[in-house]
């Protein structure tokens, strides 16, 4: 056997490992591929599965029965329960202003006093005039019982005696008039002390003293507002009006009053009365509330919001307002379920009270339903309880104060 040259081999070996490189990266390649697959399977599926086991939490409350006051509410404005601008009854000069401007003051505290004196001479003309006529009247008086005398004994004519008892009425008449006239003149006297007709609070001084005011000045001597108690307007819907009437027939309705904003509570009264119009420009209907103020923190003008308790349901279903959601057939809660899932439940329900609703029909009491994180929901989903044993009560149940889901439309039943 003849030995092969050393170049030839070389040659063969070369041509050998180029026709196996080509099948070598073919396999390389597609081990590569195969695991590049498998790792992006490997990654995809621990993306979606955690997504599709991922719990939405979610805010519970438990429906709950128990008594809830029905409001209506409405926009309104505090008016003063009595306004009284103080004048002068008589005419004369102001001596003195006994009061502060601001001061609180009591019926029949003295204000001003007018100069008196020009009255104390009316009265002592009156006086005297009195006493001259009275005088005159008992010699009447007497002039008549002698003509009666006279004329028994038939010495003077019967003319006599009737034209004596003229005299003596004229003379009566003419002592009332001078009674009267004391009257009157003790009347000015006592005009002439300007008291305070009601209970309240000054404004501004409007006359200084030194002025001359007369009976018929149109601006007074000072304005005194009544702010205890206060009445507050506000205006319903006129559709409510049916409802406020037969309540108003059981009895009074009571009135709660708060701030602008609805937060702080500034007084409680009572309805007085329903307008005799409806305001045809604004389909609403004006209500009159009177509220006792005695520390004064309602102010004439001052705008607030008043809650009328209309009645109160008896044992009903409540549920945060947060609750409610409404889709094309209707409104409807998610109600969790033992296995931590969500199902739609349509329900009925009236509009919400301050901050619960109450529910007539489609949950039962005890169950769970979902107050917050609706957005993320879907029927069937997971979901984890971001606050245990939340319940209607705890998420505004019980709270009396004016929530946004009122405005004024009050509740049907």
């Amino acid at each position: 056997m003849h030995a092969l040259p050393v170049s030839w081999l070389s040659a063969v070996r070369s041509r050998s490992e180029r026709v196996k490189l080509p099948a070598m990266l073919a396999v390389l390649l597609a081990v590569l591929g195969a695991a590049l697959s498998a790792c992006g399977a490997s990654k995809s599926g621990a993306a979606v599965e955690p997504r599709a086991a991922r719990a939405v939490p979610v805010l519970p409350a438990t429906v709950v029965r128990r008594d809830v006051p029905v409001y209506l509410e409405g926009i309104g404005s505090v008016v003063a329960y009595k306004t009284v601008t103080v004048r002068s009854q008589v005419d004369g000069r102001l001596m003195q202003v006994l009061f502060r401007e601001g001061q609180t003051v009591r019926k029949g505290e003295v204000l001003a006093q007018i100069d008196p004196r020009p009255f104390q001479v009316q009265l002592h003309q009156a006086e005297g005039a009195l006493a001259r006529d009275r005088a005159q009247l008992q010699n009447a008086n007497l002039m008549v019982k002698r003509d009666q005398d006279l004329v028994g004994q038939k010495l003077i004519a019967q003319q006599q005696l009737d034209s004596d008892q003229a005299t003596t009425g004229q003379t009566e008449g003419t002592v009332r008039i001078d009674e009267a006239a004391i009257e009157s003149a003790r009347l000015n006297l006592d005009y002439a002390r300007i008291t305070s007709p009601v209970d309240g609070v000054t404004g501004v001084r409007l006359v200084d003293p030194g002025n001359v005011v007369h009976a018929a000045d149109l601006g007074g001597i000072v304005v005194v507002t009544q702010l205890d108690p206060v009445a507050v307007l506000f205006n319903l819907p006129q559709d409510e009006l049916p409802r406020i009437s037969d309540q108003m027939a059981h009895g009074k309705l009571a009135v709660e009053v708060y701030g602008r904003d609805g937060a702080a509570a500034l007084g409680k009264g009572e309805l007085e009365l329903i307008d005799n119009q409806i305001n045809q420009a604004t389909a609403t209907l004006r209500l009159k509330a009177i509220v006792p103020n005695p520390e004064h923190h309602l102010w004439p003008n001052q705008f607030v919001k008043a809650r009328l308790l209309l009645t109160t349901r008896k044992g009903a279903l409540v549920v945060p307002a947060s609750t409610l959601q409404r889709g094309p057939e209707g409104t409807f809660v998610y109600v969790v379920g033992t296995d931590q899932t969500v199902t739609l439940r349509p329900v009925e329900a009236v509009a919400p009270t301050g901050e619960v609703a109450i529910i007539d029909k489609g949950v039962s009491e005890g169950e769970i339903v979902v107050a917050d994180g609706q957005n993320q929901l879907r029927p069937g989903s997971k979901v984890s309880l971001r606050e245990s044993g939340s319940s209607g009560s705890g998420r505004g149940g019980g709270s009396d104060k004016p929530g946004a889901g009122s405005k004024g439309r009050g509740n049907k039943q």
